[in-house]
């Protein structure tokens, strides 16, 4: 089989395609099938660009805002990253995550939705639901700086969340992503509509 005969029936919907390839993914970077999925989107005519996230050594690969470049970037340390990864990478004292760099938190260019309908500003932070209010009706109503997770967030980024509720974080992470997902960890039992669904979280019943 050719390799743009599996991709054949998404010709002239896509407008891009991205290809994530790594060694999270691969035993190489740039791994065959990544190779043949590239060849498939270009015989195609489909734009296509490859998408590689640097093991946690790599002090220079580069920390991202908004979607992931076609190049290498740096690990997010948030879900399972954070649990199964965080410890490999450098360690920075907690007080020096006072913003968040990689979402714009008060004018988002993009969000993400969920297949229970939920609309994240960042996976795990719930925006509400499709399927209970129109996303017209979100939009409108979102208000940064009242929001219980973005206001602290906009105010001083992650240490600010914890120390808002009176978490004292650890004395150094991964990155501001770790102290931020630790910490809403600690208080989805307080905004359990905001920070949803479980599944963002680790839990899978």
């Amino acid at each position: 089989m050719k390799p743009a005969a599996g991709a054949r029936p998404f010709a002239g919907l896509l407008s891009d395609l991205s290809v994530s390839s790594d060694l999270f993914h691969y035993s190489e970077t740039i791994s065959r099938q990544s190779r043949l999925a590239s060849q498939a989107a270009e015989q195609l005519g489909i734009p296509v660009g490859v998408i590689t996230v640097a093991q946690p050594e790599v002090a220079e690969a580069l920390t991202v805002s908004g979607q992931l470049p076609e190049s290498e970037s740096g690990v997010m340390y948030r879900g399972r990253a954070a649990v199964k990864l965080a410890g490999r990478a450098p360690q920075i004292s907690w007080k020096t995550f006072t913003a968040c760099p990689h979402e714009d938190l008060r004018e988002p260019g993009r969000v993400h939705l969920d297949p229970f309908g939920n609309l994240h500003i960042c996976q795990g932070i719930s925006l509400g639901n499709l399927f209970e209010r129109p996303l017209r009706v979100i939009c409108e109503e979102y208000d940064p700086d009242a929001h219980p997770i973005i206001g602290p967030l906009l105010a001083g980024g992650p240490s600010a969340l914890a120390l808002t509720y009176g978490i004292q974080p650890k004395d150094a992470y991964a990155d501001a992503c770790q102290l931020c997902y630790e910490t809403r960890l600690n208080l989805r039992s307080r905004f359990p509509e905001i920070l949803q669904p479980d599944q963002m979280y680790g839990i899978f019943n």
